[in-house]
This record gives C-alpha cells, sequence and structure tokens, in this order.
C-alpha cells in the first residue's frame, strides 16, 4: 500500500510519547516525558496547549471524572484537565532516583496500566504496574527493563506488553468478564534486532507496534504473531501510536530526537514531531479510567 505520512505538528519534542485519543473532545493528547510536558492538539483548529510537568511524565489516560490520571517519576497523580497536579494517588513502587515511568494507558475494565524502566540498563529493574479503580497500585511484574507497548484485544481476553531491549512482545491473558490477569507468554520476538516500541490494536485486534530505530510501524496478526503490513516512516525513532480522528481511521505517531547527533537529526529532521497516516481500518476508542 502507498501510505501518505504527513507531519501534522511540527515540534521538537525530546521524547514524545503516548499519543491519545479523547473521542469526546476530538483532540490528541501525548506527552513529551523529558520536556517534561503534557501536550493537547486539536488537528481541526491547528491549537496546540503545553502543560509544562515538574517531573518526567511518562503516560496519561483521561479520567471519566474530567481531567487525567498520569505516571510520573514520583508515582501516580491525578491531574485537572489543564495538567496540574491535584493529588498523589500512589508512590513509584521502584527507586525513583533510578526508575521513571513510561508506557501506559486504560484499560477495557477503566484501569490504568503503567510501565517504568531502569535507568542503569544494568539489570531488570523496571515494572509493569496496574492501578485499580479502587485506587490501589499493584506490581503485575518486575521482570522488566524498559516497560513499553500497552495495548489490549478487542474481546478483552489480552494485554500485551513489549520490553523494548530484549526484543520482545508479551502479551497476558485477562478474564473478558472480570479482568483477572493470567501468565506472561510471548507472543513475538524479533531475531533481526527491532526493538518493539509503543503500540495500539486496532478494531480487527491486529496490534500496530512501533519499532524504535526502526523506522517503521508494523502490523502483526494476533493469531500467528506474523508482520502482514508495515508503515515506512521518515523518521527513525517513532515511539507509539493511536487510532484517532472523529471514524477513528488516522493512526498518529509520536517520536524521538532524545541523544540524536546533529548529523542524524539533520538527515530525518522530522524527529520529535507528530505525524499521521490515514488508515484502511479504524481503532479502538480509548476507555476512561474509573
Amino acid at each position: 500500500m502507498n501510505w501518505q505520512v504527513e507531519r501534522v505538528l511540527p515540534i521538537e519534542a525530546e521524547l514524545g510519547e503516548c499519543p491519545l485519543w479523547s473521542s469526546a473532545e476530538q483532540v490528541l493528547w501525548f506527552v513529551d516525558i523529558l520536556g517534561p510536558a503534557i501536550h493537547r492538539f486539536d488537528p481541526k483548529s491547528g491549537d496546540h496547549q503545553v502543560f509544562p510537568q515538574h517531573e518526567e511524565v511518562g503516560c496519561i489516560g483521561l479520567r471519566r471524572e474530567g481531567g487525567l490520571v498520569a505516571a510520573l517519576r514520583s508515582g501516580i497523580w491525578f491531574l485537572d484537565a489543564q495538567g496540574k497536579p491535584q493529588r498523589k494517588i500512589a508512590d513509584n513502587p521502584g527507586e525513583a532516583s533510578k526508575s521513571r515511568f513510561n508506557d501506559g494507558r486504560v484499560d477495557p475494565f477503566g484501569r490504568f496500566w503503567c510501565g517504568s524502566l531502569w535507568e542503569p540498563q544494568d539489570r531488570n529493574g523496571g515494572k509493569l504496574c496496574l492501578l485499580d479503580k479502587d485506587l490501589q497500585l499493584h506490581v503485575v511484574d518486575d521482570d522488566v527493563q524498559i516497560s513499553n507497548g500497552l495495548a489490549f484485544s478487542p474481546d478483552r481476553r489480552w494485554v500485551y506488553h513489549s520490553d523494548t531491549p530484549y526484543h520482545v512482545i508479551w502479551r497476558y491473558s485477562l478474564d473478558p468478564v472480570t479482568g483477572a490477569i493470567g501468565k506472561r507468554e510471548a507472543f513475538r520476538r524479533f531475531s533481526d534486532g527491532l526493538m518493539p516500541d509503543g503500540a495500539a490494536v486496532d478494531a480487527e485486534g491486529f496490534y500496530w507496534s512501533a519499532l524504535f530505530d526502526g523506522g517503521r510501524i508494523v502490523r502483526i496478526d494476533p493469531h500467528t504473531a506474523e508482520i502482514v503490513d508495515e508503515i515506512p516512516l521518515p523518521v527513525r525513532w517513532p515511539t507509539m501510536v493511536a487510532f484517532g480522528g472523529e471514524d477513528l481511521k488516522t493512526l498518529y505517531i509520536t517520536s524521538s530526537r532524545e541523544n540524536r547527533t546533529a548529523e542524524e537529526l539533520a538527515q530525518y529532521p522530522w524527529s520529535g514531531s507528530v505525524l499521521a497516516v490515514r488508515m484502511p481500518v479504524a481503532g479502538q476508542p480509548e476507555p476512561l479510567f474509573g
């Protein structure tokens, strides 16, 4: 397919992440982890708001009561609609001086999943966490180095999760009624060294993964784990994807320029921008926390 990739928001985010489409507002939320800041972008009007944060912000979710739930370095916070912290819900369960939160999103049961990374990268010090609707934070897995790729199947039977430096996408079984979590199993390993970063699952159940340092997005079959399509990008370091637009057929893509040389940025001048591609398949609406 002849994909048309647009640069819809020409910014220089240091580490753009966690794009999130609000169907109610018809806007795209995303973060610059190292900004640190939360961004709100209206594709129709072009309005772009930036809400600076007092510490690194890994991921966000929309709350049913309004505002955001956010995983900051220090822990989980409730924020208002302008990104101002209202109250802290839970501490970072790891060593906050050496670990910060990274990828995450709200699941179909109204719970907030957030993963962390271990900055020294000398051991698996990251964690995969789950904030229940009763505001209790649980560590689902602590055998993680850099948590990424959180996404959920349309039938509510699987949660996907990647550990980027290990080139692997995991998945955990879910009870579709209760949301109870089963054991972890390998969904796909990349033998060619490609690094799966953030992801989203479309309405047909296919997993779209941003390949960091791979310069493309791939679509993975949920039954065979084979790559069935890919979107080449004009950036080398895509970080995460989200389906948006009125019909949920626009794929928004965040990207990074962190630690890149002047030569690399000259070769990939769109690094840090938000990109978009029109898709033949729709995504799923983002659930609300609570």
